[in-house]
């Protein structure tokens, strides 16, 4: 059934209104580009549903709406239906939130009042692209998940596909949640900071192992896919070196991975290992931040982090093996779900099998010509 064209003057009067309203935030635009347009979406959203709620304009008026707007700026892609249908999903969204806090305080915000604390959301959620607020709120499964997309994006200053990357490996369970000792090993304010470089479990998914992987070959692969594994650490990592080179009293000691942390200021050693944490295992990592720093911090640096990721842990085991610690020390697991048979490892050629056959090929173009 064809939709019935609305033509009363209270809509005609609405959609002038929007008209008006667009033009003043396309002037505004130019000085705050993405902020005014969003706040434009946000008072439209919230028409878009009160209209819906007091209106019988009928099921087509979304539709109607992004035709009459789209003719009146033919030169704006942000009127199309998808798009106001977006617009509108987004605003309610949103509001579930905006609700919330205007009948309590927002125990991530105590001490402000609900006015301040929904400002403050709003304020937030105007600050992101467009593209990452649409992809928050279509991929987030709560409100409390989404603004933590929001604030995370605000302060790495993140690609949309590298937030659509975050949001499909579910970061916000995992983000901070390694079992350290940080709180009672480095100053409250760097202990804060130290705790959100952290991830439990750590997702590994870009890697292709086989069965029976060793520790060597999950370090190498990790390095072949530095791009990846610096991604999934985190901001502010910068790679030294693998296998790592130390000297200390003479004795030559290898780091699996070492790291520097532009923003922490400090050096952070990574250990690697493929079977279930073990105490001694924190001892060495202990050891390898203390030779850190005493052969490599210089005297500006903050005291070296050391995180060992394991294959799986006891978590009570691994709290009472940092409990005497002295050194800030992290533990977490790493997921990997492509695990290949060993016998497709010996299927496959490798890069020197494969160099080897395509010089063999060039030589015979060569000899046919």
């Amino acid at each position: 059934m064809k939709p019935t064209k609305i033509i009363s003057s209270e809509y005609k009067e609405w959609i002038n209104e929007i008209k008006q309203k667009f033009q003043r935030s396309q002037i505004k635009a130019s000085i705050q580009v993405n902020s005014t347009l969003l706040e434009f979406y946000w008072n439209l959203g919230n028409e878009i549903v009160e209209k819906q709620k007091n209106s019988t304009w009928g099921s087509g008026f979304l539709q109607q709406l992004s035709n009459d707007l789209s003719a009146e700026f033919s030169d704006v892609k942000g009127f199309s239906y998808t798009n106001i249908k977006n617009i509108r999903q987004w605003f309610l969204f949103w509001q579930q939130l905006v609700g919330e806090l205007k009948t309590q305080k927002s125990q991530q915000l105590v001490g402000e009042s609900s006015i301040e604390n929904t400002k403050q959301v709003v304020s937030q959620i105007l600050q992101i692209p467009w593209g990452h607020n649409i992809a928050i709120i279509q991929k987030c499964k709560s409100v409390d998940e989404a603004l933590y997309y929001v604030q995370n994006t605000i302060k790495n200053g993140i690609s949309r596909n590298v937030l659509i990357h975050q949001i499909e490996t579910n970061l916000y369970a995992r983000d901070g949640k390694a079992i350290t000792n940080f709180e009672v090993t480095l100053p409250p304010i760097q202990s804060d900071l130290a705790k959100e470089i952290t991830k439990d479990p750590y997702n590994f998914d870009f890697l292709s192992l086989t069965k029976g992987y060793l520790e060597k070959e999950l370090e190498n692969a990790l390095t072949d896919n530095i791009t990846k594994f610096l991604l999934e650490l985190g901001s502010g990592f910068a790679f030294v070196g693998r296998q790592y080179k130390l000297l200390v009293g003479g004795d030559e000691f290898r780091i699996d991975l070492l790291f520097y942390h532009i923003k922490l200021k400090c050096y952070v050693v990574v250990e690697l290992k493929v079977e279930e944490f073990k105490p001694e295992f924190a001892g060495k990592l202990s050891f390898y931040t203390s030779a850190v720093d005493g052969e490599l911090k210089d005297k500006n640096d903050n005291p070296t982090i050391g995180i060992l990721i394991c294959k799986s842990k006891n978590d009570i085991v691994v709290e009472y093996a940092l409990k005497d610690i002295n050194k800030p020390l992290g533990i977490s697991e790493y997921e990997l779900t492509e695990i290949l048979p060993k016998e497709y490892k010996s299927s496959l050629p490798s890069i020197e099998q494969i160099e080897a056959q395509l010089e063999d090929e060039n030589a015979e173009a060569v000899g046919d010509e």
